[in-house]
């Protein structure tokens, strides 16, 4: 597949990025992800290997839009921790700004 990552033309296919992959170890995931194999890579770390690009010439938009056309999964920014409800003087200490001692 002809793709166009930061106004260089890319001829893509799946087997391709497979190979590029293998072996390269996954960073760690902080925003929008694809995952390759059996693994989650980063989507700029993924567009890097497989560009040979530096990661600030080109947008995880690119690389996300190409990577789904061949058929890989692609997740966007991860969900934030889900936060713990407030005990009642907890959330009383918040409102006044001073904090809980219990």
């Amino acid at each position: 597949m002809r793709c166009v990552i930061a106004r260089f033309p890319f001829d893509l296919t799946k087997s391709g990025v497979l190979a590029s992959m293998k072996g390269v170890t996954p960073e760690l995931v902080t925003g929008e992800s694809v995952i390759i194999g059996r693994r989650q890579y980063p989507v700029k770390q993924v567009g890097a290997v497989i560009t040979g690009q530096d990661r600030r010439d080109f947008t995880a938009g690119e690389v996300t839009r190409a990577m789904t056309r061949l058929g890989f999964t692609c997740r966007a920014l991860p969900d934030a921790s889900p936060a713990r409800d407030l005990t009642p003087l907890e959330e009383a200490s918040a409102q006044l700004g001073t904090p809980a001692s219990g």
